[in-house]
Order: C-alpha cells, then structure tokens, then sequence
C-alpha cells in the first residue's frame, strides 16, 4: 500500500520536482536564513545594529566594543545555532524516512543523550584536555551515539526485523538513564569540570571559536552529503521496503550509511550545544507539508528551515528576558513537545507510513 501521504495527493511526488523548483526553492529559503541570521545579529541587550559595522563603508567609525559584541560574541553564536538546527532537522527527515516512522527524531530516539554523555564523559574524565585538542569532545560524541544507534537497533529486532515503533520507547528509556548518569558525573567528580553539566541537559548555544565553527560546519555538511546521495533511497523505503528492494535499493546498506551520517552530525553539534530537542521532529514535518516529500528538496529545505528556525529561537532566548538568558532548549521543547502529542495522537491509530 502506498503512503498515506501521497495516496491524499497534496504532497509533490518525486516525479514532479524539476531542477529549476528545486534550486528556487533552495534559493528562497538560504534567503530566508540570511535574513534571520542578519536580523539576529541586530538584536540584543546591548543596542548594537548591522549599521554600526557597515559605518566604515561610507567613512564612518565602528567603536571596537560593538566589533566585539557582533563578530566575538554574537555571529559565533548565530553560526553555531544555524548548524545545529541544519544537522538536527536534516538528521530527523533521515530518520523518519529510514525508519518509516514520523515520530523518529534524534532526541525522542536517544541518539541525542548518547552523544551528550559522551562529550561530557570525555571532559570529566580529562581527555580532552590531555588531547590538548578539541576534537576529542565530538569524537567522544559521535561513540555516544554511535552505542546509542547500536543498542537500539539490538533491543528493537525482532524476527530478524528491526520494528520502528519500539524504538521510540527505548529511546525514552535510554534519555532518562542518559541523565541519570550525566547527573550522577556531574555530583561524583570535581564541580569545576562539569559546572555547565545542566546546561547540556537543556540545551544551550554558546559562542565558539571561528576554528572550532569551521570543522564543525566541515563534519555537518559531510554527513548532509552522505543523507543527500541517499535521497532516492528514502524515497523508495518511504513507499515500503519490499518495493524498494524491486526497484534496485540496497536498502540495508541506505539504511547503514543513512543513520550513520545521521549520528555523526548529530554528535558533532550536540558536543557543542547540548540537548536541543524536537527541532528534528518538527521542522522535517512542516518541509515535507509545505515542500513535499521528496527528499531530494525534502533534506535541504529541513537543513535550511531547521537553521533558520534555532536562530529565531535562540534570539529569543537570549532577548526575552535580558539581561538573563532562556536555554535554547527550553523553549524548543515547549513547542515541540504539545506538536509531539498532536503528531502521537495524529498518528496512533493510522500510521504515516502504512
């Protein structure tokens, strides 16, 4: 039986995606992120706009405190949150369509805490600072969630088969043992080393160095790569595994590299932002409802919504309240989780996928 989705038909089947729909719809929606990120960098407690660091071009002076608070403290912010949002959207529509299940995202799946505890087991326990190098903290990530993936997908097989709706509730299962553990490192060793511990558990962005930026964005668009040649993949698991299979998809291989790149970028921004949930549940949603479900669009206009969307957010959570500042998680999670019990609820008795 073919999905629900494109049995209503108001969702673009990949057949109807030409190439001039695809670069004009990328197109509006980098547009869209630039304009987000531009307005962020406008706003904050310190009234400092764009213009100020533009007076140069027509003979005007910029003071160093506002090149500082736009080029140290805030742009390394709006870059960290813009590829946070890109990895976990895209990662989300990765696998929601690999598992055919729609409520798949890598926070409600664990991945998320795995990753996290990894960072932070690395930093308790000193290796990155005997590493003398950051990427250590992302590597330790990326084998959270890669244990992660591995231990859900053993609990989850059954008959040889690995059933998507369990994996929801091992997922929650393994968050809650995540935190546990996460909070029990944060009281058994020396405060100082995990003081930001609670942060993590919430989520936060927080500048970092232009360097540190740099091989991150390198690792994000990497992974979205390796989810972008799998694209037809998806597509195809999307219509059932048998169909996929006739049709030439190497499906267990799709679903290998497609998880793998997923975790991967995943823990590359959670290593660096903590726990920021329902952003890969969310917004692959609202893509595939305004963009339709062909994941060759489906994957970059997720990247770029999910992008602009934890910019807006993280503006937010830094301006609502100034000079004290909301965790960025908190508010993803105060949206999300009501649009979570709708998708559930939605989807309990017809599923997305059939």
């Amino acid at each position: 039986m073919r999905p629900r989705l494109f049995r209503r038909g108001f969702i673009l089947k990949p057949s109807h995606l030409t190439r001039r729909r695809l670069l004009r719809t990328i197109l509006l929606l980098a547009a869209v992120l630039l304009a987000s990120m531009a307005w962020s960098l406008s706003i904050g407690f310190v009234k400092v706009g764009l213009a100020s660091a533009l007076r140069p071009l027509w003979g005007g002076v910029t003071p160093p405190e506002h090149l500082a608070i736009l080029f140290q403290l805030r742009l390394p912010r709006i870059l960290l949150a813009a590829l946070a949002g890109a990895a976990l959207a895209s990662s989300g529509a990765a696998f929601q369509a690999v598992l055919r299940n729609p409520l798949a995202d890598p926070y409600i799946l664990g991945i998320s805490g795995g990753a996290a505890l990894g960072a932070i087991a690395a930093v308790t326990a000193g290796w990155e600072t005997a590493a003398s190098a950051w990427p250590v903290r992302p590597l330790a990530a990326f084998a959270g969630a890669g244990l992660t993936v591995l231990a859900i997908f053993w609990l989850a097989r059954s008959r040889g088969r690995v059933a998507s709706y369990p994996m929801l509730l091992i997922g929650w299962i393994f968050n809650s043992l995540f935190l546990a553990l996460i909070l029990f490192l944060e009281t058994a060793v020396d405060f100082s080393r995990v003081h930001g511990a609670i942060f993590w558990l919430v989520g936060t962005i927080s500048p970092q160095p232009y360097p540190i930026l740099g091989i991150l964005a390198f690792l994000v668009a990497l992974g979205f790569l390796v989810l972008l040649f799998h694209a037809r993949d998806m597509d195809l698991i999307c219509a059932g595994e048998e169909t996929a299979r006739q049709l030439g998809s190497s499906v267990e291989r799709a679903k290998v590299f497609t998880i793998l790149a997923a975790a991967l970028i995943t823990a590359a921004v959670v290593s660096f932002s903590g726990l920021i949930g329902f952003v890969g549940l969310i917004v692959p949603h609202a893509a595939r409802l305004l963009f339709g479900a062909n994941h060759r669009l489906l994957l970059p206009a997720s990247a770029l919504l999910g992008a602009a969307a934890l910019v807006l957010a993280d503006t937010l959570a830094r301006t609502l309240l100034a000079p004290t500042e909301i965790p960025v998680g908190v508010l993803t999670v105060l949206v999300g989780g009501p649009c979570f019990v709708l998708l559930y609820r939605r989807h309990h008795a017809e599923t997305y996928f059939d």
